[in-house]
């Protein structure tokens, strides 16, 4: 009898194991004829992999990829520069505040429900995200879109899953996932993706758990180095024209001072008065009575602690999108404070990272992320200044020949430039 228990233990383990991990497939969908004629495109992301990372570390493969074709001086993520807001930026050319993901965790109001990255049911509910993202527009357009991992590609934002994808897991190795993506380029023409996302996050990982500067966060660099030059070489042996590959991070990495955290100020911890989401980098705070949120704000303000501002969601600087006017979901809160880098907020008795982000990218230059593109679309030896991540949205439709349907916050002709 118990042999019997453990085989039925077993058999549930593997197959829940399986299942887990296993490629969903969208039936009865083809190119168009026009689709199969399409350039290939291939973005890469490779988390926390800050913007002076490949010269830092000396990533060879990258290094020497990028030199083929166009290197970004760095690419300035989307306010607050963390994981979610900005992969989905990345991947619908529009601010956090537009697409709907001002954070990893966060409050919805009018829903009265709670996202958060961790709960995989709200993770692939598309009702949480704003905007059509690259997979969802080739999609539309008859053009055959696969994902290994990107922020909302297990959801149907948009309208439309790609055609292969997996639910998010950390069981694949590196090499693991190089090798799904080109079983993806060995199908036939008319079921192979065009667009194919990837994602990496051992770099961010380590970041944050050694820091940095660590040597951990060193060989993490390797890692997808490594990744990205067997990626290239195997796809060469593959023969497809007109293949092109966007290297990208959603954001860069510093070490943060946790011996001076700062603690949540007084006035805030009076739950019956007010709610506040902590990302540490940034605190926000919704006022459960509206009439007080000025008189709270100007309570804030007198703090003399001068490693953090306080701000108003009506008066937050324009530049950062993330302002009561930009707030399409009423989502951010009212009143923001936003601490000083290295510095953070943490509640007393929790515990903290070494190597954080979520920093302003323009004051803190460790927030900024990598951008490296080649392949044919690509003009050779190119270096350029540093832009926004909103603007990787319009170059790749405009390789793959789509069009984009619904209003961006991305330009072409940023990157126009950088294409031949």
């Amino acid at each position: 009898m118990k042999h019997l228990i453990f085989l039925l233990i077993l058999s549930f383990n593997f197959s829940y194991s399986q299942s887990d991990t296993a490629q969903i497939v969208i039936p009865d969908r083809e190119n168009t004829i026009a689709a199969t004629k399409k350039p290939y495109v291939i973005l890469i992301s490779a988390d926390g992999f800050r913007y002076d990372f490949a010269k830092k570390y000396n990533a060879t493969n990258l290094l020497k990829l990028a030199e083929s074709g166009v290197q970004g001086e760095s690419m300035l993520p989307s306010f607050p520069s963390i994981t979610f807001p900005n992969h989905y930026t990345i991947a619908t050319g529009l601010y956090p505040a537009h697409h709907g993901l001002v954070d990893n965790y966060f409050y919805d109001y009018k829903r009265k429900e709670t996202y958060a990255m961790s709960d995989k049911t709200k993770v692939r509910d598309g009702s949480w995200y704003g905007g059509i993202p690259l997979w969802s527009l080739a999609e539309k357009q008859g053009m055959i879109a696969a994902s290994m991992f990107w922020v909302g590609s297990e959801s149907d934002a948009g309208g439309k899953r790609p055609t292969y994808y997996y639910n998010y897991h950390e069981k694949f190795s590196p090499d693991d996932k190089v090798e799904k993506v080109i079983n993806w380029l060995k199908l036939p023409e008319d079921k192979r993706p065009h667009f194919i996302t990837l994602y990496f996050p051992e770099v961010d990982h380590d970041g944050h758990k050694f820091g940095p500067e660590s040597p951990e966060a060193e060989q993490a660099v390797h890692v997808v180095d490594a990744a990205v030059g067997s990626l290239v070489a195997k796809v060469k042996e593959l023969g497809l024209e007109n293949m092109n590959f966007i290297f990208v991070s959603d954001h860069g990495m510093i070490k943060v001072a946790k011996e001076e955290a700062m603690d949540i100020p007084e006035i805030l911890k009076d739950k019956s008065r007010f709610d506040y989401y902590n990302s540490q980098t940034l605190l926000r705070v919704f006022v459960k009575n509206p009439e007080l949120v000025k008189e709270t704000y100007k309570e804030l303000k007198r703090s003399k602690n001068r490693n953090y501002k306080v701000y108003l969601d009506s008066n937050f600087p324009k530049r950062f999108h993330f302002s009561e006017k930009d707030d399409l979901y009423d989502r951010i809160g009212q009143i923001l404070l936003v601490p000083k880098a290295p510095n953070i907020f943490l509640e007393k008795g929790k515990k903290t990272s070494v190597g954080k982000h979520g920093y302003d990218s323009k004051k803190t230059p460790e927030m900024r992320a990598t951008f490296y593109a080649f392949g044919p679309a690509f003009k050779n030896n190119l270096k350029i200044k540093p832009f926004e991540n909103i603007h990787v949205y319009p170059l790749i439709a405009q390789i793959l020949g789509l069009k984009i349907t619904e209003p961006v916050d991305g330009n072409i002709k940023t990157l126009e430039n950088t294409l031949k």
